[in-house]
């Protein structure tokens, strides 16, 4: 158990880590850090997704009797995943970030000031109040039920409820390809001045 939490705890950070370098230093998309954040936090929400659904899928369609039978890949996702709610707390904090600050309410003088931090904090858990207090239940009260308290029992309807998430990547391609193409938008010449476009790139989602 512990081995596949602390995987799971470098996992999800490693990745975000990795795709924000990757698109930041891209030979051709060469982004900017706001919009590498978002797309490398969609990237990494869409992987999840697939591996939770995938997971899911085996799992349900494995159970014959969807109360006593069991399969190991119920409790070993359930552990590799929940660092995942934890890192996504924080990277949508980063995103609520990095629009903040795009959107010019706070300029760099502004970031620094006293109290500016705690105030886009306190803007982010007002926006995405619903979304952390999901992953907040999923991490203090779906994980101990899933992994300790059901004593083996209905893997099969925790399967069920993996598969939720085949939606997710759908969702996060639309988010992605608003932003790319936001940003690809930036540097179409302009027909009439054959200068770069002045499109904002950093699209509420």
């Amino acid at each position: 158990m512990t081995l596949l939490f602390v995987l799971g705890c470098v996992f999800f950070p490693l990745s975000f880590t990795v795709l924000c370098w990757g698109l930041q230093n891209h030979s051709t998309l060469r982004m900017q850090r706001p919009e590498a954040v978002l797309v490398a936090s969609k990237l990494v929400s869409s992987v999840q997704a697939v591996m939770a659904s995938t997971a899911g899928y085996i799992v349900s369609t494995s159970c014959k009797h969807i109360i006593d039978d069991q399969h190991w890949l119920s409790s070993a996702y359930t552990q590799f995943a929940v660092p995942y709610f934890i890192y996504d707390i924080y990277a949508m904090f980063l995103c609520h970030w990095h629009k903040h600050q795009v959107k010019g309410h706070g300029d760099e003088a502004g970031a620094k000031a006293p109290g500016s931090t705690w105030a886009v904090a306190r803007g982010y858990l007002h926006k995405e109040f619903l979304m952390v207090l999901h992953h907040a239940v999923m991490v203090l009260v779906c994980f101990p039920l899933s992994v300790v308290w059901r004593q083996g029992k209905g893997d099969f309807f925790l399967g069920c409820l993996l598969m939720a998430e085949v939606s997710t990547p759908f969702v996060c391609l639309g988010k992605i390809l608003i932003q790319v193409r936001g940003y690809l938008r930036l540097y179409e010449p302009d027909r009439d001045t054959g200068r770069a476009g002045t499109f904002r790139t950093f699209r509420d989602s």
